[in-house]
């Protein structure tokens, strides 16, 4: 299937699917004309980079262990090994402080809005 195919069937705009190609997350082949030519495994290639990226996954840390994502009647999961743990255990960290961060400055800004 061409690009334009891949896109409407993920929901995924074909920028989107060139940069992932770009990242080496997919890697179509090429007809004789030099188009792209996808194939029923990137569509779910592609929802397993979607699942990882909307968890806050770079593409750097996703093309390390896109090789771990599996898909399965329940939606996609991560085998676990220890690697990955450590990178979803420093995001998980990460995030908690911005989130200490947010309320912090949420509570400073009541605080202002409160005074005037």
């Amino acid at each position: 299937m061409l690009i334009s195919e891949l896109a409407e069937l993920t929901g995924v705009s074909a920028r989107a699917l060139r940069h992932y190609e770009d990242r080496g997350l997919l890697v179509p082949a090429r007809n004789s004309s030099g188009y792209r030519n996808y194939s029923a495994s990137d569509v779910t290639r592609v929802a397993q980079i979607r699942v990882m990226i909307s968890a806050g996954l770079g593409t750097s840390i996703i093309q390390r262990y896109l090789d771990c994502a599996r898909g399965g009647d329940h939606g996609i999961s991560l085998e676990m090994c220890p690697e990955l743990r450590a990178e979803l255990d420093s995001l998980a960290r990460r995030l908690n402080a911005r989130q200490v961060e947010l309320r912090e400055t949420q509570q400073r800004l009541s605080e202002l809005a409160s005074a005037g």
